[in-house]
Order: C-alpha cells, then structure tokens, then sequence
C-alpha cells in the first residue's frame, strides 16, 4: 500500500478533502451510475457509466472503503 519504487508516479487529487496523493499511494474506488429515461418517455434508454474516483489513505479509512487491516484480522480467525 505505500510506495513503491517505480519512479516518478502520477498525482492524483483525493475527492472528499482535495490532497494530492501518488496514484500507487491512493485508494481507488468504482464509481458506478446507472440513468434509465423509462419515466419520461415511452423508450427505455439505459446509460451505466463506471468512473474511477481515488481518495487518500485518511478518507478512505473514514468513509469505511479501506478496511485492510480489519480484513486480515478476520481472515486469520477463520470468516472468511
């Protein structure tokens, strides 16, 4: 989860608090939306769209999208 040595890295900017973080070093996450037009007119038209969205190490563990430590823990009691 840290650096790695691969040289100079992209930046990429968290999407909750606006950090600039090293893309290697950023938690990204599937963003994915989904629209249907069935409502308004007879047609449906259905639009899914998937984004990357990249956040930092602090709000990812605070939005509860990076748990690994709690993971591991689980894994080694035997949940999973």
């Amino acid at each position: 989860m840290g650096k790695r040595r691969r040289g100079r890295e992209r930046q990429e900017n968290c999407v909750s608090c606006g950090r600039t973080v090293p893309r290697d070093k950023a938690v990204d996450f599937n963003k994915r939306s989904f629209f249907s037009t069935d409502l308004r007119t007879g047609d449906n038209v259905s639009l899914f769209t998937e984004t990357d969205v990249y956040y930092c190490i602090s709000c990812a563990k605070h939005r509860k999208i990076f748990e690994k430590k709690k993971k591991l823990a689980q894994m080694r009691r035997g949940v999973f």
